[in-house]
């Protein structure tokens, strides 16, 4: 009897392909047939150029690099499960400008983007991750490649060609939208020092729609917003190989309602890259790299993003955090932004770090900025266990806020765990996702916070509709809604 392994089925049903209108609801033990999303016996390879419908309640393999083209969307119903091909180098998924993408799910059934490893074997970098590449704004110029891209000049369909997220206009551009949709295990790097992440929003505009989503144990960033204007809420970033969220080149969106838990400094799959050596909750940064103004930091667009309601929390130990890291909200390279009612707690380094001259100029240059005039401001945020508020020393110039001025509040009395309504005494692999409670305790620190309950000046200009003052500190309300409880999950497998 010949047994042919899924990959040799996969290669030889691959001849047959051809170019269909609809998907297929094959059961994966099934006879093996062909559809427009290119799948076979419930692999998914090659690009996607129709409009196509996964199946609910399926899982599905995605081999190698799959793009959904400029005209065609890709519906993902809610409860499906797609793993990365671990014997494929990087597979990853990539929504191209004026491709989109219809994947929500509910917090009952998630829509989970995963390692195809068992559990216990399971490593940042298994596979690559999920990209959407919109028609937005960003502030470099010439022929910019999304980071990872173009290992092959071949140009085929389903190999890693050159995607490029340069010379859009259009910050209200759509790509589809994403709600409760876990990605877990990504970041594989396709060459040296060019991991993808496991969500990149390059030059996404502001008509997608994007909430409750997690990132769990990526190798890079767990959240990347390269210019562009999306929006997002209810966002969770478990164990990142690098930063949680990290914003650049013009970014103009508005985040809210953010959670971040580092306990170490990943180990990832062998050969799928590095974890960084100084992983941040937050990193910003203006423009920097080609295609930057001839004074780099400079260059307009400003990155000037809202971001409210988050709480960050880290290793609590230098040594986790890595030698050059643990550094709460880090802004630099000519950045902007809005930063409001946060917690910052953990971070070994600084909770906040300020540098070069151009980022204190975003903030007029003053220690207590004006929300009137001033595009980078700092407000009502709460540090624990973190014994330094700003960064003292480092290669580049450093500035600080007045922390009165600024509502800035070191607590060196409470402990992280005292804030929160349940927070684990350790991590390890028993820990799961009920180990963590975002609630702030009754009576704690994190409850008693004052916030910045009204927006003024151009804080209020810039958060519009979309982000809203509320009247407590950090991700989640004292006594309301826990909303990551239920689609959002913890694992140690190392």
């Amino acid at each position: 009897m010949i047994v042919l392994t899924r990959k040799l089925l996969s290669a030889t049903l691959a001849l047959a392909a051809t170019s269909l209108a609809a998907c297929s609801d094959d059961d994966p033990v099934g006879p093996p047939q062909v559809a427009a999303c290119n799948i076979q016996n419930n692999v998914i390879s090659g690009d996607i150029t129709e409009s196509c419908s996964l199946t609910a309640g399926q899982t599905y393999v995605l081999q190698g690099f799959v793009h959904v083209t400029d005209g065609a969307t890709l519906t993902i119903p809610a409860g499906t499960t797609i793993k990365g091909d671990f014997e494929t180098f990087a597979s990853s998924l990539f929504i191209l400008p004026g491709g989109k993408i219809d994947a929500c799910g509910t917090a009952q059934s998630p829509i989970v983007f995963t390692s195809e490893q068992p559990a216990g074997q399971r490593r940042p970098g298994d596979w690559g991750g999920l990209i959407i590449v919109g028609k937005g704004v960003i502030n470099r110029t010439g022929d910019i490649e999304v980071e990872g891209t173009n290992t092959d000049q071949s140009g085929q369909p389903g190999t890693n060609y050159q995607v490029l997220y340069s010379g859009g206009s259009d910050n209200a551009d759509d790509s589809g939208r994403l709600c409760y949709v876990r990605v877990e295990y990504a970041g594989y790097a396709p060459s040296t020092n060019n991991e993808l992440n496991s969500f990149t929003f390059a030059a996404v505009g502001s008509g997608t729609e994007l909430h409750h989503l997690q990132s769990m144990g990526g190798l890079d960033d767990s959240f990347e917003f390269f210019g562009g204007a999306a929006n997002a809420h209810h966002l969770v970033s478990y164990e990142s190989g690098d930063d949680h969220f990290d914003m650049s080149e013009g970014y103009r969106g508005h985040l809210q309602y953010l959670i971040a838990f580092q306990s170490a400094q990943l180990v990832q799959r062998p050969n799928a890259g590095n974890p960084a050596g100084d992983p941040q909750g937050i990193e910003n940064d203006g423009c920097n790299g080609g295609g930057c103004a001839a004074e780099p930091f400079n260059t307009e667009p400003f990155t000037i993003p809202t971001v409210a309601n988050f709480t960050l929390v880290g290793t609590g130990d230098q040594a986790s955090s890595g030698s050059n890291g643990g550094i709460g909200i880090m802004l630099r390279r000519g950045t902007g932004g809005y930063y409001v009612n946060g917690i910052v707690a953990r971070w070994p380094n600084a909770g906040v770090s300020v540098r070069n001259t151009e980022t204190y100029a975003r903030a007029g240059s003053v220690a207590t900025p004006d929300l009137a005039a001033a595009d980078l401001a700092l407000r009502n945020v709460l540090f624990v266990e973190t014994p330094n508020l700003f960064q003292a020393t480092s290669s580049d110039p450093q500035f600080t806020f007045d922390p009165a001025g600024n509502a800035l509040t070191q607590d060196v009395t409470a402990t992280t765990a005292s804030l929160f309504t349940a927070f684990p005494v350790s991590v390890d692999a028993t820990t799961s996702a009920a180990a963590f409670d975002w609630t702030p305790a009754a009576g704690s620190a994190a409850a008693t916070a004052a916030s910045l309950a009204t927006f003024t000046g151009k804080l209020a200009t810039a958060a519009g509709s979309v982000v809203t003052a509320t009247n407590y500190v950090g991700a989640a309300q004292p006594g309301g809604e826990k909303w990551w409880s239920g689609w959002t999950v913890y694992a140690r497998d190392q």
